[in-house]
């Protein structure tokens, strides 16, 4: 499982790094490859589970909302309003899914209160936090501090795998995730530090002097980042347990589907993002 699992990870690699190092609309659109289709999983998921989400807003509110983030940093004219657009757009996302679920109970759905928060979650959840993958890499040196955060994220993923198969003895979460160790755990968190600091220091050569890229805030935003990518991973795995469903689809073979591996992102992401602007923001 290790070996198709970091199979199914080189193949990846490329199309990601290149989309990485060209950012602008090359980076957002592969993006959309993983959360759009990430978000269809979703809404089946929920369906199979006897709910009625709004496929059509959680799908394209996904892209709406992400596009509303990225907007802004393709053209500079839009800079002055991102807030509104942002803003805006998920406001009206909002008003319409509270009217498509007004609409469906009236229709005889027996319970579109719960179908209402599961439709919001799923756009806001991968729309609204998928549009951070964009800010950051608009940040000021951008291209480094995404080539620090994105491998500390995919390597922590892979050590805590790596680390759990081979040491694992002591249950993380047993109802959650069933084979999910505290070794495993520590071994991501090591993975994470060591890689962030890695990329920190190779991303510090392309940077003009001041810059706050390097082995130091690598490795604290490799730790922030394998801590918190272990709640989406968790999260994901509480949906699918109530579901009663093992993976989110088999787009991926045996490596189920996009939701299930980009589910440590979501969350990990605009954490970085945020840590970032706050800290390490010249």
């Amino acid at each position: 499982m290790l070996r198709y699992r970091l199979i199914v990870s080189l193949l990846l690699f490329p199309p990601g790094l290149a989309s990485i190092f060209l950012g602008g609309v090359w980076y957002f659109l592969v993006l959309l490859c993983f959360f759009v289709p990430a978000s269809y999983e979703y809404s089946l998921m929920m369906k199979k589970g006897g709910y009625r989400p709004a496929l059509p807003l959680i799908v394209g509110g996904t892209f709406l909302l992400a596009f509303a983030h990225a907007a802004p940093t393709f053209w500079a004219a839009l800079q002055p309003n991102a807030g509104l657009i942002t803003g805006g757009t998920l406001a009206a996302l909002l008003t319409l899914a509270t009217t498509w679920h007004l609409v469906d109970f009236e229709r005889g759905a027996p319970a579109s209160g719960t179908d209402w928060a599961i439709t919001v979650a799923g756009f806001v959840y991968l729309g609204w936090m998928g549009g951070y993958f964009v800010l950051l890499r608009a940040l000021p040196d951008g291209l480094s501090w995404a080539m620090t955060v994105f491998p500390a994220i995919w390597l922590s993923d892979t050590g805590a795998y790596a680390f759990g198969s081979r040491f694992g003895k002591h249950l993380m979460s047993p109802r959650l995730s069933p084979k999910k160790t505290w070794e495993g755990f520590a071994g991501g968190l090591l993975w994470g530090v060591f890689f962030g600091a890695f990329w920190g220091t190779i991303g510090s050569f392309r940077v003009e002097p001041g810059s706050a890229v390097g082995a130091g805030s690598g490795a604290v935003i490799g730790l922030l980042v394998a801590l918190v990518g272990v709640l989406g991973d968790l999260g994901i795995s509480m949906l699918k347990r109530q579901i009663g469903v093992k993976d989110t689809s088999n787009i991926l073979g045996a490596h189920g589907g996009l939701l299930d591996r980009i589910d440590s992102w979501i969350m990990a992401m605009p954490l970085a993002y945020f840590v970032i602007v706050l800290f390490f923001n010249r």
